[in-house]
C-alpha cells in the first residue's frame, strides 16, 4: 500500500502517487481508443478525426476528472491537456494541443480562471502565433462564492465550463467563426453561476491528506475545486436549507430572474448521485417557487475535486437563446 508523506498508509487505488497521471491518461485513452488519442510525448488528449472547423482546446491540472478530456469528440472539445494535479498545464504542452486541434480555421482556448491556467494558456498562445496560427480565447469566471481566493484574482472557474464546452462546441461543428465562437463563449460565461458546498475535503495523492479540515458535523459554503475557501462555514444542515442558500445566491446575482434556466447539479467526486438528486428534487422546487422555468437539467460528476464530498449548483439564463438545443444536441464524447 503506497505511502502518505508522514509514513501512514494512504487508502487508495493507485500504484506510485508521483505516477497517477500518466497512469490514469494511459488508462483512459486505451479505454476509449475509438473516441481518442494520446499525442506522442505529451499529456494532451486529442479526438480523432479532425473537424475543418474551429478548434476547440481547454483544459488545467488533473483531479478534476472527466473534467476536461470526458468532453474531447465530435460537437465538444477538439483536444484537453493535463497538468499534474491541481496543477496548470506547462505552456509548451498546451501548444502542443493547440496545434493538434488546428485545422487553419483558428482554435479557441477555453480557460478556467486561475492565475495559473491564465498565464501559462496566454503563454501558449503567443507561442502559437509564431507558428501562424490564430488563437483566442475565452475565460471562464462562473464562480461567484468569493473573488481573489487562493489560485486566482477575480472570480474562479468552475462546473460551467462544461456548458461552455458543449454550447460553443455545438456551435464550432456548425461552422461558427474563431470571432463569433469568442463572442458566444463570453456570453455563455456572463449567463453562467455557480456556487458550491463541502462536506469533506479532497485528498492530493502525493500530500496523503486532506486539502482542508472540516468537523464531523460542518460544511462550507463556495469552497472552490481545489480546495480553496469558501464564503462561510456552518453545522451540517438538510438539503433544502443547503439548496435554500445555494439558489437563493445565485439568483440575487442575476441583475433579472431568468424566466428560462438550466440547472447543473455538479458532484465534486465524493457524493453518491443518490443525494445528488435529493440535491436537484429540492433545488427544482425552489425554482418553481421562484417562477423560473426550467427547460435544462443535468446532475452528475462532471468538473470533481479528486474525493471531495460534496457538490456544486451551476444556474444558467437560457431566456431568448438557442442555447437550449445546443445542451440537448448529441455529441460523440466519453463523458457528457
Amino acid at each position: 500500500m503506497p505511502e502518505r508523506k508522514d509514513g501512514n498508509k494512504l487508502k487508495k487505488i493507485m500504484n506510485d502517487p508521483s505516477n497517477i497521471v500518466e497512469e490514469m491518461l494511459e488508462g483512459l485513452v486505451k479505454s476509449y481508443p475509438e473516441l481518442v488519442h494520446r499525442v506522442e510525448s505529451s499529456r494532451v488528449v486529442a479526438k480523432n478525426q479532425k473537424a475543418e472547423q474551429v478548434g476547440l482546446v481547454s483544459g488545467g491540472g488533473s483531479g478534476h476528472e472527466p473534467s476536461h478530456a470526458g468532453f474531447v469528440g465530435e460537437g465538444m472539445l477538439s483536444a484537453a491537456v493535463l497538468g499534474d494535479v491541481f496543477t496548470s498545464p506547462t505552456p509548451d504542452q498546451i501548444q502542443t494541443a493547440i496545434k493538434e486541434a488546428d485545422s487553419g480555421k483558428g482554435v479557441l482556448l477555453i480557460v478556467k480562471n486561475y492565475t495559473g491556467d491564465a498565464l501559462n494558456f496566454d503563454m501558449a498562445k503567443e507561442l502559437a502565433a509564431m507558428d501562424d496560427i490564430e488563437v483566442e480565447s475565452v475565460i471562464v469566471d462562473d464562480d461567484i462564492a468569493v473573488e481573489n481566493s487562493t489560485y486566482t484574482a477575480g472570480k474562479r472557474g468552475v462546473a460551467g465550463t462544461v456548458l461552455v464546452h458543449k454550447i460553443v462546441g455545438d456551435a464550432a461543428r456548425n461552422g461558427a467563426s474563431l470571432a463569433e465562437l469568442k463572442e458566444l463563449g463570453e456570453k455563455v460565461v456572463q449567463a453562467t453561476k455557480t456556487i458550491g458546498v463541502a462536506l469533506r475535503a479532497a485528498t492530493v495523492p502525493e500530500v496523503g491528506k486532506p486539502g482542508f479540515e472540516l468537523g464531523e458535523d460542518e460544511i462550507e459554503y463556495g469552497v472552490g475545486i481545489h480546495g480553496e475557501p469558501g464564503y462561510r462555514r456552518e453545522k451540517m444542515q438538510p438539503s433544502k436549507v443547503l439548496a435554500k442558500e445555494l439558489v437563493t445566491k445565485i439568483l440575487d446575482d442575476y441583475s433579472n430572474l431568468p424566466k428560462e434556466a438550466g440547472v447543473f447539479v455538479n458532484g465534486m467526486g465524493g457524493t453518491p448521485l443518490m443525494e445528488q438528486f435529493v440535491f436537484m428534487n429540492d433545488v427544482l422546487a425552489l425554482l418553481e417557487e421562484r417562477g423560473v422555468n426550467v427547460v435544462f437539467r443535468k446532475v452528475g460528476n462532471f468538473m470533481t475535486s479528486l474525493d471531495m464530498q460534496g457538490l456544486s449548483l451551476t444556474l444558467i439564463d437560457l431566456t431568448e437563446t438557442q442555447w437550449k438545443d445546443s445542451l440537448e444536441s448529441n455529441v460523440q464524447t466519453i463523458s457528457w
